[in-house]
């Protein structure tokens, strides 16, 4: 490897390994949280599992609509403006509470409605009310826990853009321990503590969420002088007016991308979901191992917006060309072989939870799918922060919510409806469709759309 290549991955990793512990640590607990709940019953995991699908759906508005204002986050640190970072955040931490109280006021009226969507009625039996039931008290304690997500990730993602991605990790390390072992307490009834169940589990999550705000909240507040913005950002909640309207010429289409994006896969699982709850479960377990793999791409994909976008930010254009072009080859080349180890567990892996047979199958046969996909989705997700990084929002939306709505869910929607294929063949066939995206982000990276300074006056 020469020189220049060495020393750009040293770079990246410095950003991105703080990224994948923190994630990493994120997605083990989870991981555990799952297998915790999944020794319950085949009930208690479908319940708890639709519940994270529906709220899959606010955590990724919450993330589009602060990825609008951390792309200029980005560039004005770039450009070493503490104002313009101070304003970004102002935005992020009003916007962040205003979609959560829209959240909860929706799923308060609807929640039970939009779980009785993943429940249907199979050859494959399963208690469908008890399902139900056990995701109704899931939800409702987990909306305790929206407000304090949401400003989770107002301040850590600010504070990544602008250089410190340690304190995030560490806030993130803390929480998953604190969740960890209340998960433990709380669903068992260990140590003399009430077994509560999936109850236990969602008290427990939102405990972790509460923590992990303190820790990095405190250090911000208490580091000024490495994180200048932090001073006085509270003494005014105002932002200027010009940065709001360019925040929201490409920030709500960020918002919106997300929306589309989380709804169309939330819609496809819920194809899934038409061929029973063992389809659910299954489905579930792959996806728990799918999240805890996938965190090397989405962490080299967040280097390529932090990296580019400083870059792209201090107008070094060709610079930031060849630096995305490298950082795109190194999350493939060691996607693939996070690919190979998720691969070589596919059997193994399914064998924890307390379900069915044909649940683990399922599990097993779409991990092995996901597994062999795993490069393709690493190409895909650096494509989406490199389009982002400019600015290049519109793109952004039709390469990633526009298709998936409009392309991959009617390919699932018509195969679970109009034919007998088993979960496993649609799952299949919605991830063929994926590749067109890939090829269509092949072609707007090699145009240079995205080489944009958005913060140059």
């Amino acid at each position: 490897m020469k020189e220049d290549n060495k020393q750009l991955l040293k770079t990246v990793l410095i950003v991105a390994v703080p990224i994948m512990i923190q994630n990493g640590f994120t997605n083990f607990v989870n991981l555990l949280d799952n297998i915790m709940v999944g020794r319950l019953g085949t009930e208690q995991m479908s319940g708890v599992a639709i519940v994270n699908q529906i709220l899959f759906v606010y955590n990724l508005c919450i993330f589009g609509g602060l990825s609008g204002a951390g792309i200029f986050t980005a560039q004005f640190f770039g450009k070493d403006d503490s104002e313009g970072i101070r304003n970004t955040f102002r935005f992020k931490f009003i916007l962040a509470l205003i979609v959560s109280a829209l959240a909860i006021l929706v799923f308060s009226l609807f929640g039970t409605s939009l779980i009785n969507l993943f429940l249907s009625e199979s050859a494959d039996g399963g208690d469908l009310a008890a399902a139900l039931l056990y995701g109704q008290d899931y939800l409702l304690i987990m909306l305790f826990g929206l407000p304090v997500f949401a400003l989770v990730q107002a301040y850590s993602s600010t504070l990544r853009e602008c250089g410190q991605t340690i304190v995030p990790m560490r806030a993130g390390v803390a929480a998953v321990l604190v969740n960890l072992v209340f998960n433990y307490l709380l669903i068992f009834g260990s140590f003399g503590f009430p077994a509560l169940g999936v109850r236990g589990a969602a008290i427990a999550t939102v405990l972790s969420r509460f923590v992990e705000l303190f820790v990095v909240a405190f250090w911000t507040h208490t580091h000024t002088s490495d994180m200048p913005f932090a001073h006085g950002v509270y003494r005014t909640l105002r932002v200027p007016s010009y940065l709001v309207s360019d925040i929201m010429s490409k920030g709500m289409i960020l918002l919106l991308n997300e929306a589309l994006w989380s709804l169309g896969m939330s819609l496809i699982n819920q194809c899934f979901s038409t061929r029973g709850l063992n389809a659910v479960a299954g489905t579930n377990i792959a996806s728990t191992l799918d999240n805890f793999f996938k965190v090397v791409f989405l962490a080299f994909g967040n280097s390529v917006g932090i990296i580019v976008g400083r870059l792209l930010g201090s107008g070094k254009m060709e610079e930031a060309k060849e630096t995305d072009t490298k950082i795109i080859c190194f999350s493939v080349f060691f996607s693939s072989f996070v690919g190979l180890i998720m691969f070589s567990v596919a059997r193994l892996f399914p064998q924890i939870y307390n379900t069915t047979d044909a649940a683990r199958s399922i599990a097993t046969s779409i991990i092995m799918v996901q597994a062999i996909c795993m490069p393709i989705e690493a190409f895909k997700n650096a494509i989406y922060f490199t389009l982002r990084s400019g600015g290049r929002t519109f793109i952004t939306f039709l390469f990633d919510g526009f298709l998936t709505i409009t392309f991959l869910y009617p390919i699932a929607f018509i195969l679970s409806r109009f034919t007998d294929l088993s979960v496993i063949w649609i799952f299949i066939s919605v991830q063929i469709g994926g590749l067109a995206k890939a090829l269509l982000g092949l072609i707007l990276v090699k145009k240079g759309v995205w080489l944009r300074n958005i913060v140059k006056d």
